[in-house]
């Protein structure tokens, strides 16, 4: 198997964490200054949406605003209408996400309209966003079925896929929710979502809620898939399901694996298990994850080393 020399992580603690867990902003600011000096370049750094609903994220323009600007930084948001869209406009976003769900109970759930209406309130925001400078993209939530339906399959896809494409947003975020995706699953969803987009135009979202995070990473690398979506410590949760388990891919284990793998981040993994740590402690819960608790691999290779392993 052919393995790309680099992938990039996004991370998402910014927004999944403390949509969860409210925390002053000079923590949230903390946080992704240390992620930086990790060498993390890529952030979901918060949601533009009701402080009503996620009071924890009613900071988002001041965190835009306040978080050191380096080379190669791309700072990103979740939206749920046209009005979180010109915040994030704003605020200097570079790209902004729709948060669409698949799902329609968790639909009315979460922002109280069917997935049908928020397809319309997508394409009225894409039809502003051509006139702006920000990326306007879409998260497909419970891509692969959850929380309480069944799983989902690529030709289920389909539909929502061509609709999206009709709407004109081509860069989207597909996010195992409800961590359903073994390996299989993986590769025929994100299959059928290259039917119809590139895959520099898709990034991958993993939750680890089942104990298969880590499993999904080869074959998106497979299929070509060189964004993915990670959360330091496998933390976060969401408003709308209390108590779930919906925390990422712990994005230290995925490094981890990912340069024993020979595949280049560009992230200091000693670091990475510093800030995880770190982070744990100023939201006072467990975190999940293990090489953060037993270290990394002595003599681990380095990014670009030949694999220790055939398949």
């Amino acid at each position: 198997m052919s393995l790309p020399d680099g992938v990039r992580i996004r991370e998402i603690a910014p927004r999944l964490t403390f949509q969860d867990h409210t925390v002053p902003t000079d923590v949230k600011i903390e946080l992704v200054r240390r992620l930086i000096d990790a060498g993390v370049r890529g952030f979901e750094l918060s949601s533009f949406v009701r402080p009503d609903l996620v009071p924890g994220l009613a900071d988002a323009a001041e965190v835009f605003a306040r978080v050191p600007r380096v080379p190669a930084l791309s700072l990103g948001c979740c939206v749920g209408n046209a009005r979180g869209l010109a915040r994030a406009v704003d605020a200097g976003a570079d790209t902004a996400h729709f948060l669409l769900s698949a799902d329609e109970e968790f639909a009315h759930a979460n922002i109280g309209r069917s997935t049908a209406d928020s397809l319309r309130e997508l394409e009225r925001m894409a039809a502003y966003a051509a006139n702006e400078d920000i990326l306007l993209g879409t998260y497909v939530i419970f891509a692969w079925g959850g929380p309480t339906g069944p799983a989902r399959t690529g030709e289920d896809l389909q539909p929502l896929a061509r609709r999206l494409l009709d709407i004109g947003v081509e860069h989207w975020i597909l996010a195992d929710s409800s961590g359903y995706a073994a390996p299989p699953q993986i590769r025929e969803l994100i299959s059928a979502a290259l039917t119809h987009i590139p895959p520099g135009n898709l990034t991958v979202q993993i939750h680890d809620g089942r104990g298969m995070g880590l499993a999904a990473l080869l074959p998106l690398l497979e299929l070509g898939v060189r964004a993915i979506d990670t959360s330091l410590a496998g933390s976060g949760g969401h408003p709308a399901m209390p108590g779930a388990q919906g925390g990422g891919l712990c994005t230290e284990d995925a490094v981890q694996m990912l340069e024993l793998c020979g595949v280049d981040t560009g992230i200091d993994l000693p670091r990475l298990i510093e800030t995880a740590n770190w982070l744990t402690g100023e939201v006072g819960v467990a975190g999940k994850g293990f090489v953060r608790r037993t270290g990394r691999v002595p003599g681990t290779a380095r990014p670009g080393d030949p694999l220790a392993f055939t398949w």
